[in-house]
């Protein structure tokens, strides 16, 4: 069983920047591939943002690209969504998730593990 946290949420002015991490509280995410969702009040979940198991492939939503990088550390067991020029329609909670297999996934559905969520607001 795996266990993901998040953290690195905060409140942040538009233009700023953030960096979230998931790690595995429990078990290994060495092998898995990791993908970043948000969910917005009164919206579905949404992808963000993935990477496959040994980093050499990402995928990022269109409105994210060019602003948000995700990168991962093994070393760490950790996996970063770098946000950068931040937007108010960037505000939701932000998810990480785990599968186990280790390729680059978009759908939620393709995911077995889930973190709690980080709260991530920009005001404008």
């Amino acid at each position: 069983q795996v266990q993901l946290v998040e953290s690195g949420g905060a409140l942040v002015r538009a233009g700023g920047s953030l960096r979230l991490s998931c790690t595995a509280a429990a078990g290994t995410i060495y092998t898995s591939g990791v993908g970043w969702f948000r969910q917005a009040t009164g919206k579905e979940r949404e992808f963000v943002a993935a990477i496959s198991w040994t980093g050499s492939s990402t995928a990022y939503a269109d409105s994210v690209k060019g602003r948000f990088t995700i990168s991962r550390d093994d070393a760490k067991k950790t996996v970063d969504l770098q946000m950068n020029s931040l937007k108010p329609e960037d505000t939701a909670v932000y998810y990480c998730a785990a599968a186990r297999y280790g390729m680059t996934q978009s759908e939620g559905f393709l995911y077995d593990y889930w973190g709690q969520g980080t709260q991530v607001t920009v005001s404008s």
